[in-house]
């Protein structure tokens, strides 16, 4: 497991970079598998506690056994958590019967955008993953974002071993990705390592179906599965060809590269 050790403690380090050179930080929790991964990363980093505020955007048509969890884990691991909401969006109606894409726009982006205008973060953790979608192999660890929260992947720092850019512009707006080189399996790997404790969804419960990739639940899909363990996760891992996002709605319309540019996770 030495790649695993690797793994981590560069991840430690940036995270340790972020602390030390971001004075108002916050880490995006999805509480799916990878921002979880993080969180545990973050609690390693810092002695057991999360000194920075957790930020989940409720689109308030996340999976029920979700948001439970969420609830559960914050308690438990006593984290401050903030829960970012676009009401004015939910009250006039929006939903993903207006379009997937306009909805993700209204309850995800732009109700991202209203906790870091509120709360005026400069700095933002991320459990994104280069191998997990297209777009997000385009991102730097250190990658910043301009006032609007808008992401010109062409226009990115250079990052050289372990050099990472942490000194930006008064204004400027940097996501942070310290699980950039992580895949899947070594998510998986990690979780069984550490045994950190994953939503049950993530597992076969006799139906033969289990989700991979977590979201809202009108545009996420199980896929077909018999995986009930971790291990027999990580062998279906090592022996499938289908691509880990497939059943997210977003990305069969290949909007995850808008909604990414402009400010979304």
């Amino acid at each position: 497991m030495k790649h695993l050790q690797e793994l981590e403690d560069k991840s430690v380090y940036i995270l340790r970079e972020a602390y030390k050179n971001f004075d108002n930080l916050c880490m995006l929790w999805s509480i799916g598998k990878d921002s979880t991964v993080l969180l545990w990363l973050m609690r390693k980093a810092f002695f057991g506690h999360a000194p920075i505020p957790l930020v989940h955007i409720d689109t308030s048509y996340k999976i029920k056994e979700m948001i439970e969890y969420r609830d559960r884990l914050a308690r438990d691991w006593d984290l401050t958590l903030v829960v970012g909401q676009n009401k004015d969006a939910l009250e006039a109606g929006m939903s993903p019967e207006r379009g997937r894409m306009e909805c993700c726009t209204a309850l995800k982006t732009r109700g991202l955008q209203m906790v870091l205008d509120q709360k005026r973060y400069n700095g933002v953790i991320v459990g994104v993953r280069s191998d997990e979608e297209g777009t997000r192999a385009k991102e730097r660890y250190f990658s910043p974002r301009d006032k609007n929260n808008d992401w010109d992947f062409r226009d990115q720092p250079p990052e050289l071993w372990d050099q990472f850019k942490t000194r930006f512009e008064p204004g400027t707006h940097v996501r942070i990705h310290p699980l950039l080189d992580w895949t899947e399996i070594n998510i998986w790997e990690y979780i069984k390592k550490e045994d950190i404790p994953v939503i049950p969804l993530y597992f076969d419960r006799g139906e033969g179906l289990r989700y991979r990739s977590l979201g809202c639940a009108p545009c996420t899909s199980p896929i077909r599965s018999t995986a009930r363990t971790v291990d027999e996760i990580i062998t279906e891992l090592r022996n499938t060809k289908v691509a880990e996002r497939s059943g997210r709605a977003q990305d069969a319309d290949r909007g995850m590269e808008k909604l990414r540019k402009d400010g979304y996770m």
